[in-house]
């Protein structure tokens, strides 16, 4: 495994069932950085609970949190099998006995999971249950080098492995083989394989692992607008000229004015090392050991180089410069090598980024994978306290800062702003992030200039990613059948950032459309008119016979659904938790024998009679793509 370069680690969770599971992690606590979770009823003493263990294990599996439960591996196994990826990135999942006496490491031995148990079983004095041929004969797993070493050649070792396991031994040559000896003590020696410590390039034969030490940080510098090919291709060919294997690159560094560089993001991404910038200050510092300062360069931004000063910077002051300044027509880039191995902490601060995360209703079943690591990755939370609230235990020990309603705007400068210092910020949002959400606003803020109420030049350099989430009219129409079987849109009756008369507008093109139509926002404390003027305006076009959805809190233990026509609308029967939903002129509601349910036909019926010519030559032409794909075995839909 790539120890330095293999991400944020995360916290392990160590799960307990019991009275006796509680006390065994409150002891395992006290020696290993992890969180303890346990069940609500059995453990209520534990800092962070849960009510079903099964979810709640799977829920921080997909996240990649490491999981140490203490209960039987059944539960564990049962728990993460529908969500196991691969061995190089499943999190690690340990089973330990409530006796404490036995620990097993069940997921992502190639990913953590063995060294994690061997701490473990050392804080304990128990017996590790190790079935990994390599951890059993050598103590070791060959493809998880020690912490600040990264295996060149990682997808060898699944090849190279059960060759010295048949073979007569491995021969250790490399000139950083003395840093990695100890290492290799009960690895025997012999002519099966090679086993290669080194900082230079070498072309590994098909019995030959390369072990790099992970000391050397690559300074980059390139112009606004650089090609990626560029950047990289510079980067390659000097580390061919310096000799040093690209796996000992710890990571790239540069200015923070290019925390946005889009070719230097791509070169970190092909080298799989974390990006770091440094501001002008840390640059400047750097100036009396530059090889090549430029006066360009000074007059430009204020220091006398980029790569080099950043290599050196993240170096440290007894780090050395060991392959000066190369340049291309736009780019440049420097290398310098750490003055101490392995690397204390990375050096430098990340470039920042704002996630802006759609939880869905709230239910942690309906949270996307993607969504769930990105928020246990995250440096801190920000959003209202009750969308926060929702994540749980899961997500308690993350740092958070929460915002009341009406503090929209505040919320989303805060996360830009808290980002531009170096942090993953999660914006969490209700449903999807871009629907009625933070997404919108974040993207406002960034539009702005400065002066007119925008953020910080640092904060326009952040990263955006989105994730997205179950809306509230997703939620409602799978609950309540397929209201949105046909064309449908959406309006807020929020007149605190839309004025009514554009609402009333949009309500009534809705209606001369015939969509089924999803109100947001359709009431609060001081608005109770306007959704009976919606009504109104609605029965104008399709009578008050359509079918209407109440949903509310839905994936909540209090949802609620509530099925109505237009004309019986009882405003008083909605709250701000509801989603409504007004049927089209078609929409249809059925009292079925196992409940209710409302739907909008798309118009398959009209194809029943046709005959085969007709209905193929039609299906040509009407450009519905999910009737051009029937009988295809494809469905693309809406």
């Amino acid at each position: 495994m790539d120890q330095l370069t293999s991400g944020t680690a995360k916290r392990p969770v160590i799960i307990c069932l019991s009275e006796a599971g509680f006390l065994l992690a409150q002891r395992l606590a006290k020696g290993i950085d992890a969180d303890i979770h346990g069940h609500a009823l059995r453990c209520p003493q534990a800092p962070h609970h849960f009510g079903k263990a099964r979810a709640h294990i799977a829920n921080l599996f997909s996240s990649g949190r490491p999981i140490i439960g203490i209960c039987a591996a059944g539960i564990l196994i049962r728990a993460v099998a529908p969500h196991l990826q691969h061995k190089s990135s499943d999190a690690p999942v340990l089973a330990i006995a409530e006796s404490g006496r036995h620990v097993v490491p069940l997921i992502g031995g190639h990913h953590g999971a063995i060294t994690l148990s061997r701490t473990v079983s050392e804080l304990l004095a128990a017996e590790l249950a190790m079935t990994t041929a390599g951890d059993v004969r050598w103590r070791i797993s060959l493809d998880e080098p020690p912490i600040g070493w990264r295996l060149a050649n990682a997808d060898a070792a699944a090849r190279v492995m059960p060759q010295l396991l048949a073979g007569d031994g491995a021969f250790l040559d490399g000139e950083a083989l003395p840093d990695l000896n100890d290492w290799f003590a009960y690895v025997p020696r012999g002519g099966a394989v090679t086993l290669t410590a080194t900082r230079q390039q070498r072309t590994p034969t098909e019995t030959q692992l390369v072990f790099c030490p992970q000391d050397i940080l690559l300074g980059v510098g390139c112009a606004r607008g650089a090609a990626a090919d560029e950047v990289i291709d510079l980067v390659m060919a000097e580390l061919q000229t310096a000799n040093i294997n690209a796996a000992s690159i710890a990571a790239v560094v540069t200015a923070d004015i290019k925390a946005d560089e889009p070719a230097i993001h791509a070169l970190a991404s092909m080298l799989a090392v974390p990006l770091r910038v440094f501001d002008r200050d840390v640059l400047a510092a750097e100036t009396d050991r530059l090889e090549s300062p430029s006066q360009v360069v000074f007059d430009e931004i204020g220091v006398h180089g980029v790569a080099e000063a950043a290599a050196l910077a993240a170096a440290g002051p007894e780090g050395k410069l060991i392959h000066p300044k190369a340049k291309s027509g736009n780019a440049t880039m420097a290398l310098a090598q750490a003055g101490t191995f392995p690397l204390p902490a990375l050096p430098g601060r990340k470039p920042g980024r704002v996630m802006l995360i759609g939880i869905g209703p709230g239910k942690a079943e309906w949270r996307t994978p993607e969504a769930s690591q990105m928020i246990l990755g995250a440096d801190e939370l920000v959003g209202y306290d009750l969308y926060i609230d929702l994540l749980g235990a899961a997500a308690a020990h993350i740092p958070r800062r929460d915002f009341k309603l009406g503090e929209e705007e505040a919320r989303c400068r805060y996360a830009l702003e808290s980002a531009a210092t170096g942090k993953d910020v999660a914006v969490i949002c209700s449903g999807d992030a871009g629907i009625y959400a933070m997404g919108a606003l974040v993207y406002e803020l960034l539009d702005r200039s400065q002066d007119a109420g925008g953020v910080s030049a640092a904060a326009r350099r952040v990263a955006i990613s989105t994730v997205p989430g179950i809306s509230a009219l997703q939620a409602a129409a799978a609950r309540s059948g397929a209201i949105l079987g046909h064309d449908f849109c959406t309006i807020s009756l929020s007149d605190l950032l839309t004025p009514w008369p554009t609402i009333e507008k949009r309500i009534h093109a809705a209606g001369a459309g015939d969509f089924v139509v999803a109100f947001y926002n359709p009431v609060s404390r001081r608005r109770r008119t306007q959704l009976a003027a919606a009504r109104d305006i609605l029965m104008q076009y399709r009578g008050g016979d359509v079918p209407v959805l109440l949903a509310s809190s839905l994936g909540r233990p209090e949802e609620a659904l509530k099925f109505r026509s237009l004309g019986s609308l009882d405003i008083d029967e909605v709250d701000m938790l509801t989603t409504v939903m007004v049927g089209a002129s078609t929409s249809r509601h059925l009292s079925l024998g196992r409940g209710e349910a409302v739907y909008t036909p798309r118009g398959y019926a009209k194809h029943l009679d046709r005959d085969d010519h007709t209905d193929a030559d039609d299906r040509t032409s009407t450009g519905d793509s999910d009737v051009e794909m029937m009988g295809t075995g494809r469905e693309t839909g809406t």
